[in-house]
């Protein structure tokens, strides 16, 4: 029994021990900080790594998380200065850098936060209109950051950021602020189409001006070439037939072959045959009764009643050829009516209807 009991006692013991021995061991794990209260107060704040307390003297707190923090918070209902409730729903970035303040001067400062960041974001936002309030994010950041970091410097905190990730104006002032935005954009669009319309227009009539101009300068060139080139042909056909000296029989066939020209025009109704012509068509008649061979009887020189008999024939062979030619060019002219009659001008011209 005695034994036994003496085994007992030394297990006891020695779990005893292996009991203190744990408690007197402390590991902090790396941006980790754990407060020591040594018989009810404050004594120390254990640094990552191994830590030795004394057991049973010494109390430990659960480790304050070092690291910077994302906290979200609910969105909370703001009431701005032209009297809208909005939706603010904002994001906070802290950081513990005084584990002892954070333990022994707040109760909890995530909530003490939370508070701070509503009733300040409310302090800042009802001094702002519903448009300067969705477009002053920056604005709103900066002056909640300065205001949360001077009141948390106390609790051994650091906020680094304050972010708002929302703004949820009522339904109604979103169904109004689109309506407003729609118009804006069918208004820069109507003013866009009228701006192109114009444009273009502009654009056209410059190029059918542009067009214009230069295609009067072109009928302009060419009316200037074209009557150069008729001026040079009239003047070398000029040089040509006094170079060339004619005599009155090619002038003559000339008015020939140019007199049933004059009435090939379907709207002509009337035509003037040139004095002259008669004394042509007599050029012409003897110029064709002189180039024809004689015959061996008319060889001999005709006595001068027979010459005087013979001009009479060819004068009236010319008459009868005159008066042929005459006819040929106005039955050339189908809706031109031929009168018998004759009528003088006054220049010595025979006009014919």
């Amino acid at each position: 029994m005695e034994i036994s009991a003496l085994l007992l006692a030394s297990l006891l013991i020695a779990v005893l021990v292996v009991f203190t021995v744990f408690r007197a061991v402390r590991i902090v794990p790396q941006a980790r900080a754990r407060n020591v209260e040594r018989l009810g107060r404050y004594s120390r704040t254990l640094q990552p790594g191994l830590n030795f307390v004394i057991p049973y003297v010494d109390r430990v707190y659960p480790a304050i998380d070092l690291r910077e923090q994302v906290v979200s918070f609910q969105p909370q209902p703001v009431i701005t200065e032209d009297n809208l409730v909005v939706e603010i729903d904002t994001v906070l970035y802290c950081q513990v850098t005084d584990p002892r303040a954070a333990a022994y001067e707040i109760a909890s400062y995530l909530q003490a936060v939370e508070q701070l960041t509503v009733t300040t974001l409310r302090n800042v936002v009802g001094s702002m209109d519903l448009e300067k309030t969705l477009t002053s994010r920056d604005t709103i950041n900066s002056q909640l950051r300065g205001v949360l970091d001077e009141a948390t410097g106390k609790w051994g905190i650091r906020v680094n950021r304050v972010e708002i990730k929302a703004i949820d104006p009522p339904k109604t002032i979103k169904d109004a602020m689109e309506k407003q935005m729609r118009a804006e954009r069918d208004k820069r669009a109507a003013i866009l189409g009228a701006e192109g319309q114009r444009q273009s227009q502009i654009l056209t009539a410059e190029g059918d001006k542009q067009a214009a101009v230069l295609r009067a300068e072109g009928n302009r060139t060419a009316s200037i070439l074209k009557a150069e080139g008729e001026a040079k042909a009239i003047d070398a056909v000029f040089q040509a037939v006094h170079r060339n000296d004619p005599d009155p029989k090619l002038l003559a066939y000339q008015y020939l072959q140019t007199l049933p020209q004059l009435a090939q025009g379907p709207n002509n109704t009337f035509f003037v045959i040139p004095s002259e012509l008669t004394a042509a068509l007599g050029s012409v008649s003897r110029a064709f009764t002189d180039a024809l061979p004689k015959s061996p009887a008319t060889r001999e020189t005709p006595p001068p009643d027979a010459l005087g008999s013979q001009a009479a024939d060819d004068a009236a062979q010319a008459a009868e050829a005159a008066a042929e030619a005459v006819a040929d060019a106005a039955d050339a002219t189908t809706p031109i009516s031929v009168d018998s009659g004759r009528r003088d001008n006054g220049t010595g011209s025979t006009a014919t209807r």
